[in-house]
C-alpha cells in the first residue's frame, strides 16, 4: 500500500483551514483521516476512525483538553473539521476507573462532554483513542490485517507477523470493556506503535499525525507482504454451464426474491446493483465459494452493511433459466429461515426488548457472472458491493495464509442487534416509494418531469426515456434520488426494449411505469393522410403498448406485482374538432389500460390511466394554444382555463394523479380526469 503523504498538501490543508479559525492539529487530523477513508482497502462507507488530543475553547472562553474523534455518520474520505467533535478529555480519562459502563451512559457521557452539544455522537470507540496516551490515533480495517486476524490460532500468528511491535487485544464488541482491555494492553507494553484487535481491525498511534499515518501504512504493508509471501494456491473452481445466463435474465427474479413481503401483495422492494470484475468472478467461482459465505462477514462492521455475510447461488445456465429461477427462491428461503433461526437463537439468551431486521441477503454471489448488492436505495445497494469488494479480498487473503475463521455469529449478534443501532433503525421511516423503481416515457417534456421528480421525492428511482437523451440526462439530475437518463425512440421495439434492460442493468428491475409520451398532429379525419395517422397510432398507441409489454416481461419475473399507467388523454372520451389523428389511438390506448387491467390482475400488476386536458407541455405547445384558443373564439387564458373551476391545470397536477394512482394498492382499471372539470369528458 502505497503511503500517499506529501508535504506540501498538508501544509497546504493547514494554511486554508487556518483561514477559518481551524488550528494545526485538527487541521492534519483531517488531512491524515482522507488519505486513510480514500483507500477502500481500508475502510469503507463511515467505518474506521481517527482522533487527535489538542485543546479547544467553548462558547464562554474556557479552554479545555479535547480529544477530536471521529463523528457517527461521517465518511473519513471526505471528512471536515465538524465530523471531529471535541470532547473534554478529563470525563473520559475518569471513566476508565469505572467497572461497568453501558453503552447508553457511554454516549450520554460523551454527548454532555461535548464542546459544542450541536455535534454529531462521537464514535464508539472514542473510550479507546482517549485511554491511549498518545496525540494521534488511527483505526481501520484493513483488509490485509483481516486477513491474519481473522485465523483459528490469529494470536500466535499476529506475534509471528509483527513481532513484540504490536500489541494483541482478543475481540471484545466496540464500547467501554474493548477500551479498557485494550489500554491495559498498551499498558503491559508501551513500547508499542499500535494494537492488532482479533477479528476486528488494527489501531496506530504516534506524537504527530504523519507518525501515526505511516505506522498505519506501515504495518498494513507489513501484512499484505506476508499474506504475498505466503500464500497457498487458491481452492479449486467450480465447474460452470456450457452458457452462462447473462446478469439481466436473473436480476429480475433475484430482486423479487429478496423483496420483504409484507402481506396481501404488499412487498418492501430492494434496489439491485450488479458488480463484476476479473478478480470478482475469479474468487466467487471457487468450489467452496458457499462455505466461505456461510462463515461471515471478515469484521463485525459489515453486519450493519451485509448482516451476517453473503448468499451464494449457484452459476445460471442460459439453457435452464425456469429451474434456476426456482433455485434463486429455495436460495433466499434457506437465508432468511437460517437468518431467523439466528436472530431467535441469540434473542432468547436474555431478556433484551429486539426487533428483528428484515432476514433478506444484502450481497449474493453468482459463480460465472459476479454480485449483486442488494439495499432499499441504489446508495445502500452499492455500498453492499463495495462491502462486497472488501470481503472478496480479506477472505482470499484469509484462505491464502490459512482458513478463513470470522467471528462467530454468536459473537456478531450483539454488534448487529446493538441497542444504539435499534434506536437509530425505530427512527427510520421510508418514504411511500423508497426501494421502487419507475420508468417514464416522454421523460422530458413537462408532464414526465414532473412526474419523475414527484415520484423520485417520494422515494423511487426514475428512468427517465425521452428522444432526446441529452433532456433526458437534464431531467433525471433535476429528479435527483440516483435517477437516470436514457435516449430511446420508443416507435422503435429494440430501443424501448434498451431503456428497459438499462433499468435492470442500474437497479435490477421496474415496479412501475408511467407511460406518457405522445404528440398531436391536426386535420379533419377524412381529409387526412394515412402515413400521418398511422405515424400517430405508432406513438400513440403502438408504443403505449411496446412499453407495458416490456414492463410486465420484468414484473412478472419479479413476482412482486406492479403499476401501469398510462396518459390517455381527454381525447379518449371526449374529441375536439380536427383532432382525430391524436384522439383515436388514445382512445384505443384507454382500452388497453383497461385490458391490462383484467388480463394481469391475477398477477398483482394494476392498469390506471390519467385523462389530462389543457397541459402546457411539448405536446400543447404555445403555438397550439393559440391555434386552438382562436378555433374557438376565446383568448388563451380563458380556453387554458376553460373549465368548471376556472383555473389552469399543471404538469404538476397531472404528477400527483399518477402519484395516486401509484399508491392506491387497490385501485385497478381506473381513469382519473385531470381537467379542472369537463363535463363532456367525464366518464360515466
Amino acid at each position: 500500500m502505497k503511503n500517499l503523504w506529501n508535504d506540501a498538501d498538508a501544509e497546504k490543508m493547514v494554511a486554508d483551514y487556518a483561514k477559518k479559525g481551524v488550528g494545526r492539529d485538527l487541521a492534519l487530523r483531517v488531512y491524515t483521516t482522507r488519505l486513510l477513508g480514500g483507500e477502500p482497502r481500508l475502510v469503507l462507507h463511515g467505518g474506521g476512525n481517527t482522533s487527535c488530543k489538542t485543546k479547544a475553547t467553548d462558547l464562554v472562553g474556557d479552554e479545555w483538553d479535547v480529544l477530536c474523534v471521529k463523528g457517527s455518520g461521517w465518511d473519513m474520505a471526505v471528512i471536515e473539521p465538524q465530523g471531529l467533535p471535541a470532547v473534554k478529555m478529563g470525563a473520559l480519562l475518569k471513566a476508565r476507573a469505572l467497572d461497568n459502563l453501558s453503552d447508553e451512559d457511554m454516549v450520554a457521557l460523551q454527548r454532555s462532554n461535548l464542546i459544542d452539544p450541536a455535534s454529531p455522537n462521537p464514535s464508539v470507540e472514542t473510550l479507546l483513542h482517549a485511554f491511549l496516551p498518545h496525540k494521534f490515533v488511527d483505526h481501520t480495517h484493513s483488509t490485509a490485517i483481516l486477513a491474519i486476524v481473522d485465523q483459528e490460532d490469529s494470536k500466535a500468528l499476529v506475534a509471528k507477523v509483527f513481532g513484540d511491535k504490536m500489541g494483541y487485544v482478543p475481540y471484545i464488541k466496540p464500547g467501554f470493556d474493548l477500551a479498557k482491555v485494550a489500554a491495559e494492553v498498551f499498558d503491559a507494553d508501551p513500547s508499542v506503535e499500535g494494537l492488532i484487535l482479533d477479528k476486528h481491525g488494527i489501531f496506530t498511534f504516534g506524537d504527530d499525525a504523519r507518525q501515526a499515518y505511516d505506522r498505519m501504512i506501515h504495518y498494513v504493508n507489513v501484512a499484505e507482504e506476508y499474506v504475498a509471501k505466503n500464500g497457498k494456491p487458491q481452492a479449486a473452481k467450480a465447474a460452470l454451464p456450457a452458457k452462462l445466463a447473462r446478469p439481466g435474465d436473473i436480476a429480475p427474479t433475484l430482486r423479487g426474491a429478496v423483496a420483504v413481503a409484507r402481506g396481501e401483495g404488499r412487498f418492501d422492494r430492494m434496489i439491485s446493483d450488479f458488480r463484476t470484475s476479473d478478480a470478482i468472478v475469479d474468487f466467487i467461482n471457487s468450489a467452496k465459494i458457499a462455505d466461505y459465505a456461510g462463515r461471515g462477514v471478515s469484521t463485525p462492521d459489515l453486519s450493519i452493511r451485509i448482516k451476517t455475510g453473503p448468499m451464494a447461488v449457484p452459476a445460471p445456465d442460459a439453457d435452464k433459466l425456469g429451474e434456476y429461477k426456482a433455485a434463486i427462491r429455495s436460495h433466499v428461503e434457506a437465508f432468511a429461515k437460517n437468518y431467523r433461526a439466528y436472530f431467535e437463537t441469540n434473542d432468547a439468551l436474555d431478556d433484551v426488548k429486539r426487533t428483528m431486521l428484515d432476514p433478506m441477503p444484502r450481497l449474493t454471489l453468482v459463480p460465472g457472472l459476479g454480485m449483486f448488492g442488494h439495499g432499499r436505495t441504489l446508495k445502500d445497494a452499492k455500498i453492499a458491493s463495495d462491502v462486497g469488494e472488501m470481503w472478496i479480498e480479506a477472505v482470499r487473503g484469509a484462505e491464502a495464509i490459512g482458513n478463513f475463521q470470522p467471528l462467530s455469529k454468536s459473537d456478531l449478534f450483539p454488534l448487529e442487534y446493538w441497542s444504539l443501532e435499534q434506536a437509530k433503525l425505530a427512527s427510520n421511516k421510508p418514504k411511500p416509494l423508497t426501494g421502487q423503481v419507475v420508468l417514464i416515457t416522454g421523460g422530458a417534456g413537462a408532464i414526465g418531469a414532473a412526474t419523475a421528480k414527484l415520484f423520485a421525492a417520494n422515494g423511487a428511482h426514475a428512468v427517465i426515456v425521452d428522444l432526446d437523451p441529452a433532456k433526458a440526462a437534464e431531467a433525471a439530475k433535476a429528479a435527483g434520488n440516483n435517477s437516470i437518463g436514457v435516449g430511446a425512440d420508443i416507435t422503435n421495439p429494440a430501443e424501448m426494449r434498451a431503456a428497459f434492460d438499462k433499468a435492470v442493468a442500474v437497479y435490477g428491475g421496474v415496479d412501475i411505469l408511467v407511460s406518457n409520451a405522445g404528440a398531436a398532429w391536426e386535420g379533419r379525419i377524412g381529409e387526412l393522410d394515412d402515413a400521418l395517422l398511422r405515424k400517430s397510432f405508432e406513438l400513440n398507441f403502438f408504443a403505449h403498448q411496446s412499453a407495458a409489454q416490456n414492463a410486465v416481461r420484468i414484473m412478472l419475473e419479479q413476482g412482486t406485482g406492479g403499476v401501469l399507467l398510462f396518459n390517455t388523454s381527454k381525447q379518449a372520451v371526449n374529441p375536439g374538432p380536427k383532432f382525430g389523428a391524436y384522439g383515436l389511438p388514445k382512445a384505443a390506448t384507454l382500452f388497453l389500460s383497461r385490458q391490462y387491467a383484467l388480463d394481469y390482475g391475477a398477477q398483482g400488476i394494476r392498469s390506471n390511466a390519467v385523462n389530462a386536458d389543457r397541459i402546457r407541455s411539448g405536446l400543447l405547445t404555445d403555438a397550439m394554444i393559440a391555434s386552438r384558443s382562436g378555433a374557438r373564439g376565446v383568448s388563451e387564458k380563458e380556453y387554458m382555463s376553460g373549465n368548471l373551476l376556472g383555473q389552469e391545470v399543471t404538469a404538476d397536477d397531472v404528477a400527483q394523479a399518477f402519484l395516486h394512482q401509484a399508491l392506491a394498492e387497490r385501485t385497478t382499471a381506473d381513469v382519473t380526469t385531470v381537467d379542472g372539470g369537463n363535463i363532456a369528458a367525464a366518464l360515466r
